[in-house]
């Protein structure tokens, strides 16, 4: 299965770390973040796990809930949250899915023959409260996830699914956001009291909505 943008996040069953999970459940009304690991007791994979758990306030302020996933046990994923959590001094408590049969990571495309026939690749997928996934990251199973990136563009999913807006390149909180082409100027001055700046026809700067 090859997951595409808008699709209906798959709905499954786990065991985790944490015992065994509904994901729709676990999810609720939430945002949620689903990112897979190749194995347990990996360096790269350690850093990212106690850098995620280290952004558990961040995560929560943003209404999301994280879960990551390994193609290995309960065991050894309780071993290893012990590893993480002395060497990156963090306290891991999101789940962590026991996929050592591999059906969670079959049904996100979270194996890639090419790369690995055994081992996942270092995948990450945001999925909004309507189930639907808004972003698919991969990276190389070498190369660690860049945090800063998710939140910033977490951020600018959930400005686009509240305020009808886009985000330019190198977008950060607080700076100027997009307004979408579907909108006319004529409205989006209607909508956007702090005004619109138009570059262009269908290029049009407001200050962020939600900034005070």
């Amino acid at each position: 299965m090859s997951l595409r943008l808008g699709d209906v996040a798959p709905n499954f069953k786990a065991q985790t770390s944490q015992g065994e999970i509904d994901f729709y459940e676990f999810l609720g009304d939430s945002w949620g973040i689903l990112f897979s690991h190749p194995a347990d007791y990996t360096p790269v994979c350690t850093t990212e796990l106690g850098r995620t758990a280290a952004l558990k306030d961040e995560f929560a302020k943003r209404n999301v809930k994280v879960l990551a996933l390994s193609v290995d046990p309960v065991d050894k994923h309780l071993g290893w949250i012990g590893d993480i959590n002395e060497t990156q001094n963090v306290s891991v408590e999101f789940p962590i899915i026991a996929d050592d049969d591999k059906k969670v990571s079959e049904l996100y495309g979270f194996i890639h023959p090419n790369a690995s026939a055994t081992a996942t690749v270092r995948s990450l997928v945001v999925i909004g409260p309507d189930k639907l996934v808004k972003l698919i990251i991969t990276y190389p199973a070498s190369t660690g996830r860049n945090f800063v990136e998710v939140l910033r563009v977490v951020d600018s999913l959930q400005l686009t699914a509240h305020h009808s807006v886009a985000t330019p390149a190198n977008w950060q909180q607080g700076e100027d956001v997009i307004v979408v082409p579907s909108i006319s100027t004529e409205d989006a001055i209607k909508k956007f009291p702090k005004g619109v700046k138009e570059i262009k026809p269908y290029l049009r700067y407001t200050p962020q909505p939600d900034v005070k």
